[in-house]
């Protein structure tokens, strides 16, 4: 029979394990650094100015009428139709709702490019009379 002295290991180790503290740097990270509205992505450029948010999508081997993009609300999503050669589904969440009749999509070279502009927000302000 053998006995061994039980010694915690926090009275003879001072520091952290390298386990612990890459979980304390992984979790500080996701909680100082949130994920932005528009994450960039592979294949994918994002572009803001003062009326419009462009996104550029590289699709290769996809024709025009093998794709489908819907706006709602602040949502645009890509996705390809069954039967595409390939499978495609994105999906961006925008700060601004966007104006859909002032947006336009074009397809060059396998690059998809959406020219999303914002849509300004109305005034809903009334004015009521003093009787």
């Amino acid at each position: 029979m053998i006995f061994a002295p039980m010694i915690p290991r926090a009275s003879y180790v001072h520091q952290p394990r390298r386990s612990d503290l890459a979980l304390q740097r992984f979790l500080m990270g996701a909680v100082a650094n949130p994920a932005p509205a528009l994450a960039p992505a592979a294949g994918c450029t994002v572009t803001h100015d003062d009326k419009t948010t462009t996104l550029a999508l590289d699709v290769p081997g996809l024709a025009r009428d093998q794709l489908q993009i819907s706006i709602e609300g602040n949502t645009v999503s890509v996705q390809s139709v069954e039967g595409a050669p390939r499978k495609l589904h994105r999906a961006w969440d925008l700060a601004q709702e966007v104006d859909a009749s002032a947006s336009r999509a074009r397809l060059e070279n396998g690059v998809l490019t959406l020219t999303l502009a914002r849509l300004e927000p109305a005034n809903k302000a009334t004015r009521l009379s003093i009787d």
